[in-house]
């Protein structure tokens, strides 16, 4: 019951103050299956992109973090092939530093935060961090690409199929890569 209430106060106050470039709607008629949409920051690899993600609600929440992967492929060092992040906000004590105090709106503006700023010294990519550590030009290179070719929106169609099909790709790559190379996440 107290979820359900918590969860309904928080998705009418993102509805009417919604944080800056941060969407966030409950699918259907599922309170525990939200959808949200992060602007890429101007400036930032990312910029002109929206980014899709998935918001699934824990029983135990607001004592448990929600569960918080991106739809849309994301290069960062931070986020793997799954769409999985590393981030303190997601993740109990003693290794993570969730909180009841917090909420939805508050791990999705620090996932945008994450976005414009990754932190290499606690990858999810070991390679990407590298790349992002000791050829920060390249790594921008890749990640506008990748910005360009999955989160831009083309004729301002949402959810089209090329989206669906480059999400399939995305998971089949990720099960593909978890098996050949398990050791390259380091975040736990």
């Amino acid at each position: 019951m107290q979820r359900a209430s918590r969860l309904k106060r928080e998705l009418q106050m993102l509805s009417t103050e919604p944080p800056p470039g941060i969407t966030c709607w409950q699918t259907e008629d599922q309170i525990d299956d939200l959808r949200a949409q992060i602007l890429g920051g101007s400036g930032t690899a990312y910029d002109g992109g929206i980014f899709s993600l998935e918001v699934k609600i824990p029983e135990r929440y607001p004592f448990e973090p929600p569960k918080i992967r991106f739809l849309t492929p994301i290069y960062h060092p931070n986020i793997d092939n799954s769409g999985r992040i590393c981030h303190d906000a997601l993740k109990l004590p003693p290794k993570g530093a969730w909180k009841p105090s917090l909420n939805i709106s508050t791990v999705l503006t620090s996932i945008q935060l994450l976005m414009a700023e990754p932190n290499p010294d606690d990858p999810l990519m070991a390679d990407i961090s590298s790349e992002f550590k000791y050829n920060k030009h390249l790594f921008m290179e890749k990640a506008r690409k990748w910005t360009q070719e999955h989160a831009v929106q083309k004729n301002s169609v949402k959810n089209t199929p090329d989206q669906k099909a480059s999400t399939r790709k995305r998971e089949a790559h990720s099960v593909q890569q978890e098996a050949e190379d398990p050791a390259k996440r380091t975040c736990v």
